[in-house]
């Protein structure tokens, strides 16, 4: 897990939130019109059977979800205050989206504006990616979904954008059958379930090292997601500009975020 060094009495992580924003708008030139109507904000503060976490709501009939990986020069983004430079203020919030190896390639699929530029994975082997059933967050449309791997090689939704990821938290309303109530790994965790016939997406990262039994109840039990995706641990972070929040990380690979449509 990252070190979570302190500066001036906040973790690193944190205290490089307000300025890594800033940096963004100055960069960016922006500043928000006085008569502009605030956007509401995506994310917010959420308390689930004692522990904190920070929960980030989007109606995909208002927003576009999509993901990122590689930027125009065809480099890795690698980290969020650089997709936020990139992007602008038109990015509400991003998250890391799914796991990577070294070189922060996506080890299962992705698809980007139509494009599948990783094939699924079905291999065996270990860590949290293949604790099957593993699953696939995917946006079509308007419309976003979270289905375990075999089941989107069936169905083959052919979307917009896609990232694979694994454990599946919640499958069908049931929690995932190799997940105990509360096991003895504890990291701070991201995730995605869906709600609304999936026209919401529903993002999430613990504030604290969290179990993953205290994570996939948080999606079940408080967000109303039938289905929903570990995304990862450990380097988990958050960008939330309305939250004055940059979160410092290792280098990530894919990311995922929402933008106005």
């Amino acid at each position: 897990m990252m070190s979570r060094h302190r500066t001036n009495g906040l973790p690193l992580h944190r205290a490089g939130r307000l300025l890594a924003v800033a940096w963004v708008a100055v960069a960016w030139g922006y500043s928000a019109p006085a008569s502009a109507a605030p956007a509401a904000a995506p994310c917010r503060a959420v308390q689930s059977a004692g522990e904190a976490y920070t929960v980030c709501t989007v109606d995909l009939r208002r927003e576009r979800v999509r993901v990122f990986w590689l930027g125009a020069d065809s480099l890795p983004y690698g980290s969020l205050s650089t997709l936020a430079q990139k992007q602008g203020p038109r990015l509400s919030f991003a998250m890391n989206a799914g796991m990577y190896d070294k070189g922060q390639a996506p080890v299962g699929l992705y698809v980007e504006d139509g494009r599948e530029m990783k094939g699924v994975s079905t291999a065996n082997g270990p860590g949290n990616f293949h604790l099957k059933p593993n699953g696939i967050f995917y946006v079509k449309g308007d419309r976003a979904g979270v289905m375990e791997t075999t089941r989107y090689l069936r169905v083959q939704p052919k979307p917009d954008f896609a990232t694979q990821s694994g454990p599946m938290l919640v499958v069908d309303g049931h929690i995932h059958p190799k997940i105990s109530a509360d096991g003895p790994s504890q990291k701070i965790r991201n995730g995605v379930g869906v709600r609304d016939d999936g026209r919401t997406a529903v993002f999430a990262i613990s504030e604290r090292p969290v179990s993953f039994g205290a994570f996939a109840r948080l999606f079940k039990d408080d967000l109303g997601c039938r289905n929903a995706l570990f995304l990862d641990g450990s380097v988990s972070s958050l960008y939330a500009p309305s939250m004055g929040r940059s979160d410092l990380s290792r280098p990530l690979g894919p990311m995922v975020g929402a933008m106005a449509r």
